[in-house]
Parts: structure tokens; sequence; C-alpha cells
């Protein structure tokens, strides 16, 4: 294994992704330092991480928030300067002396700092799916340009990533990513209009946070992952299918032109495809459990029902209109969940929501991060006056 000690800016470190990287950051202390930790408006768990980490640098959504960091710090006898709002979080990416960003926000507001992460020529972690969704072909270019990787963090796209490894791209069939099928797979229409916010946000398998979770319950966060891989790994959309596998266990698989299937397999633990990213192209040593198929009862795969869950048939569409369909898509999703998580919309009107927005969305390109970050904001604009 390698001696170097690989430095991290870590974005999102108040979050699930956040928390199962610090604690492989923790188990191998000889090979990962936290050199900056972004977080949200959880300003006492930041706190504990600073003490623990000990980075140069944190970064907070709020003014409030940082005066109340700053103090507290200052009361636990720490100086560490401490940031704010998207200038912050651009700040924390792109710290001097990091060499990767693990990129786990949540929503749009990730591709600001992700971007300019990849423009320092720093490799980046991404979980921040949205990034890819909204800029995917704009971040490959500037990944490119300045010799930077995108690894993912998905579970399924590492699953991918794993299973392509060494193979060539000819080769390849198609992509097919796993779904559990969320806590729904089996509701009737009738019974899925009625679901509550607190039904959605019980994952059957995942720990996730609420927007990811809700996300799964309406396999929007699949369709998010089709445009994903699609950026990720050079692949049309048209070979890039979803298989519902409720247990979790096959993350996602490779089908090639002569008939073979490579499937990877792991219990469902974001701790694995994390520490996969931060130590490529080597493997640790994880003392976590393990999966042992002797024991496991049964693995069962269903084709995915795009009547049940419309955000199947919708993605579809948003690749249809390209760059604009793909922000749109992203854009009114934000919106809808938020406002289901409220209780002003009911559970199928997230899918209503963002159908209605594409329908009204002509197909655009565009090539550059103000022009991308401009039709998002005049999305969310119009949603706002139309009452959202």
């Amino acid at each position: 294994m390698s001696n170097k000690i690989r430095k991290i800016s870590l974005l999102g470190a108040t979050g699930s992704i956040g928390r199962s990287t610090l604690d492989i950051v923790a188990r191998f202390p000889e090979r990962y330092q936290i050199v900056a930790l972004g977080g949200g408006r959880n300003i006492p768990e930041l706190l504990n991480l600073a003490k623990r980490f000990h980075p140069e640098l944190l970064a907070v959504q709020e003014e409030s928030g940082a005066d109340e960091l700053t103090r507290s710090l200052k009361d636990a006898g720490l100086s560490i300067p401490v940031v704010t709002g998207q200038p912050g979080a651009v700040a924390a990416a792109t710290h001097p002396n990091a060499d990767m960003v693990v990129a786990a926000m949540v929503g749009a507001v990730g591709l600001e700092p992700t971007y300019a992460a990849l423009q320092a020529g720093k490799d980046v972690a991404l979980a921040n799916k949205e990034s890819m969704v909204m800029a995917g072909r704009l971040l490959n270019e500037v990944a490119a340009a300045n010799h930077a990787a995108i690894l993912p963090l998905d579970s399924e796209h590492s699953a991918l990533w794993q299973a392509l490894n060494g193979e060539p791209e000819k080769g390849v069939k198609k992509l097919i990513l796993t779904a559990s099928g969320g806590p729904f797979r089996e509701f009737s229409m009738a019974q899925m209009a009625e679901v509550t916010p607190e039904q959605a946000l019980c994952h059957p398998r995942w720990d996730m946070g609420p927007k990811i979770t809700i996300d799964s319950a309406t396999m929007m966060n699949k369709a998010l992952e089709i445009i994903e891989a699609r950026w990720l790994f050079d692949m049309v959309p048209e070979k890039i299918e979803v298989l519902v596998h409720p247990q979790s266990i096959v993350h996602s698989l490779v089908e090639y032109l002569d008939g073979s299937v490579l499937a990877q397999l792991g219990l469902p633990d974001m701790r694995l495809p994390i520490a996969y990213a931060l130590s490529y192209p080597e493997r640790l040593d994880l003392d976590l459990p393990k999966l042992n198929l002797a024991e496991t009862c049964r693995l069962d795969f269903f084709a995915a029902d795009e009547r049940r869950f419309p955000a199947l048939k919708l993605v579809r569409q948003a690749l249809d209109k390209g760059d604009s369909g793909s922000i749109a898509l992203n854009a009114a999703n934000e919106i809808a969940v938020e406002r289901f998580r409220r209780g002003r919309i009911g559970f199928l009107e997230i899918a209503e929501t963002v159908a209605r927005v594409l329908a009204q969305t002509e197909p655009q390109k565009f090539t550059t991060l103000n022009e991308i970050l401009d039709f998002d904001a005049g999305i969310r604009q119009s949603l706002s006056s139309a009452g959202y």
C-alpha cells in the first residue's frame, strides 16, 4: 500500500455519506487526513468533528452558524477559520492542501464546489449525483483539462466502476442499475396516494438523508442515477437499465456482448464504496461485517414498474431534451420533495410536478457553468412564482 497520506476536503460532513467517510478516515489515520470540513446547519456536530479531526478550514451554510461555531471553537481552545455559503464551500473544495475532495452535499448546491475542485485539479469522490445530472458533460471536460479524476461514491456507480474495470468499452452491451424498490414497491396506486412523509422516510435497507430517502421511495434517485451513469461511463442512455432487487446485495451489473454478466455484491453499507474510492486503485482491509452468501437466503430481481414509479419514464423524456431536460428534472424534483416533506403536496404529486415542468421545457445545450446555474435558477423561480 502507498505510504502517502491522502489529504481530504469533505463537503457534507454531517450527512450520512459524510459520517461514513469519516468512519473510514478514522480507521486509517496513517493513510488519510482531513484538511477541510463543510457542513450544513448542525453546528454542534461540526464542532465535535473539528475537535476530533482538527481541520484547517470549516465551512457552514449561514452567517449565524459561522458566528456560533467561531465562538464555540474559541471556547474549546481551537483556532480554525470558518467560511460561509457557496463561496465558503468553494473555498473548502479548493483548499490548497487537499488532493481529494469528497463531494457529499445534497442537491444542486453541490455543483459549484464540485466544478471548482475539478478546475483546481483535485480528484473528486462524488456522492453528489445532482452535479453530474446538471452538468455531466461540462464536469468531464473540466476534469480532463485539469488532469483530475471523478470517482463514483454511490454504491450503484461504484459497482459499475468495479465491474467495468479493465474491460474495453466496445464490449459492453448494457449497464444495469439495481434498485431496492423502496418501501412502496408492492403498494397499490391508491395506497401510494396516501403515503405520508414519515412513511417515505423509512427505507427498508439503507440509512440515508431525508431527500435521498424520499427519492428512493419515488425511484427518482434511480432516474438521476441513469443520467449520472450516462456521463460517468460515457454510455448512451439506451444502454442503461434499472432492475429492482429488494435485498440490495447486488449493487449493479454490466452485461457484455458475449452474454457474460459481471455483478458487484456486498452488504448494504456505504463505507464499502467510499473506501474503494478513497483507496483506489488499492483496496483496504476493512474490519466490517462481510457478505456470507451461504447465509443469504435468496436474491430476487424484478422489472421496474414505470406506472407505479413514473420517474423512470420522466428521465427518458428529460434525456431527450438534453441539458435543459436534466436540469429541469432535478430542480423540479428538489422543490417537489421539499413541498412533500412539509405536507403541502401528496406523494404522487412529486412526479406530477416534475412532469409538468418537463412538458414546458424546451431542449437546450449549455457550455458554461453560469448558463447551467442561470437555467436552474429560472426553473426554481418559475415554480416559486407558481406558488411552490
